[in-house]
């Protein structure tokens, strides 16, 4: 999965200059990137990476919230852009990649949690969150430590970073829209 990362930044910087932002393709696509910002920082409270298997909370509706958040930080960059091409560029990087990061953890979890990580996967569903009837909680077998938000978990994984990373992303869509008034480009 290193490729997500390599290939992301020359992504980044095609996206860029096939971008043609205005004031409101801003606005907008910030919007939608400040839910998936939401939808992250309400996972992250709940995940304790490498310790226990995540169950409770939005796991309780999908396997992958934080990556359901992060799809609406790509949607909201994908409309921040305001160009059809620099779109189709973030959402087909974000689909090849993160379904592939999706099942290459899911390979991981099976191998660490086992039986506990296949019963879950067997009631919750993998990426798009059940929004009514009920959710699963944490079962005997995957016995986690704790199954409430904790600040000091958002904090310890560092999930304040993907707010750092929209805020500048959004002000280079800004500069990109500034340059292109002011030179033409």
């Amino acid at each position: 999965m290193r490729w997500r990362v390599r290939t992301g930044y020359p992504v980044a910087v095609i996206y860029w200059l096939l971008a043609r932002s205005s004031v409101r393709s801003i606005i907008i696509g910030g919007v939608v990137a400040a839910l998936g910002l939401l939808i992250r920082a309400a996972s992250s409270g709940y995940l304790r990476k490498d310790r226990e298997l995540a169950v409770s909370g939005p796991y309780a509706r999908t396997r992958n919230p934080l990556y359901f958040g992060s799809a609406f930080v790509a949607l909201g960059f994908a409309i921040a852009g305001g160009s059809w091409p620099a779109a189709l560029l973030v959402l087909v990087y974000f689909g090849v990649f993160y379904y592939a990061v999706m099942r290459n953890e899911e390979s991981d979890l099976r191998k660490r949690f086992g039986q506990p990580f296949e019963e879950y996967m067997a009631q919750v569903p993998l990426f798009f969150p059940r929004l009514f009837g009920a959710t699963r909680e944490a079962t005997p077998s995957a016995s986690p430590e704790r199954t409430d938000f904790s600040w000091a978990q958002y904090r310890k994984n560092r999930e304040y970073q993907a707010l750092i990373g929209v805020i500048a992303g959004l002000a280079l869509m800004g500069l990109r829209m500034w340059i292109r008034a002011h030179f033409g480009y």
